[in-house]
């Protein structure tokens, strides 16, 4: 005998206890990677990097070593606990990101994610940044780190372009490409200011400003040889006959800049 539907109602007071179940099990899962993050932090500035061992940081946070290594693979990974959360909310900003944003306007609220991780807990990030200069391994995982941002944004930008695209006026993959790696390099060079600083001073106004650099320098050139490209046959403007109406046509996704560049020499060509 054929069992009675559910309705939407049922499905979803079913599915709220799972959803709430999981949202408990991350939240868990974060607190219990941050306390033997926190249990590293302490024993490798009190006895060294070197002397610290996986079962005294399990033993400090007062867990096994087993649980250890459900968290991490390695005591080196254990004072970057917030990566792997970070970058899935940093890609969860680019995903959802408004059809109308410039793309590089995307990325660069995307990699925000990363500094409000620093800025949350300034005295740790102060201390970790101070360790990682002085122990090789750390600096090389933290370098794997940036790379994994990296990666992430240059493939959303390049995602907005076709890579294949070379021709005579195109350079939006490079430009995709470059920009992505400016983005990068402008959220860690005012990090590593910010920390040289002891974690002082109003980071994302600085960050901000860092961001505006890279947009003027990168974000009026991407896009400009597809559009150009993409509606050859329309004409840039035109005007009435007692020349008192312009009429002017951009891409509905085109940025302001463009779309004054636009208007501007429409005027010029009246």
């Amino acid at each position: 005998m054929s069992q009675p539907a559910k309705s939407p109602r049922a499905t979803a007071a079913t599915d709220a206890p799972e959803t709430t179940a999981g949202t408990r099990a991350a939240a868990q899962r974060l607190k219990m990677r941050r306390e033997l993050a926190a249990a590293a932090m302490e024993l490798f500035a009190t006895k060294g990097y070197e002397a610290t061992t996986v079962d005294e940081i399990a033993g400090a946070a007062g867990v096994a070593r087993r649980t250890f290594f459900r968290h991490f693979r390695s005591k080196e990974e254990a004072i970057f606990p917030d990566h792997d959360d970070t970058l899935v909310r940093a890609e969860a900003v680019l995903n959802a990101a408004p059809a109308h944003e410039h793309p590089l306007d995307t990325v660069c609220r995307g990699i925000k994610e990363v500094m409000k991780m620093y800025a949350a807990k300034p005295a740790v990030s102060v201390a970790r940044y101070k360790l990682t200069r002085e122990v090789p391994t750390l600096r090389e995982a933290e370098i794997a780190s940036v790379a994994r941002y990296e990666r992430l944004f240059t493939r959303y930008l390049l995602g907005h372009f076709d890579e294949r695209d070379h021709h005579v006026g195109n350079d939006d993959p490079l430009l995709a490409e470059v920009a992505a790696s400016a983005v990068v390099t402008a959220h860690n060079h005012v990090l590593r200011r910010w920390l040289r600083a002891g974690g002082q001073g109003d980071v994302e106004a600085q960050l901000d400003r860092a961001f505006a650099i890279v947009r003027d320098t990168f974000g009026t050139g991407i896009g400009a040889g597809r559009t150009a490209q993409a509606e050859p046959e329309r004409a840039p403007a035109a005007v009435t006959a007692d020349g008192e109406v312009l009429v002017a046509v951009a891409r509905t996704d085109a940025p302001l800049d463009e779309v004054m560049r636009t208007i501007q020499q429409a005027l010029k060509d009246r």
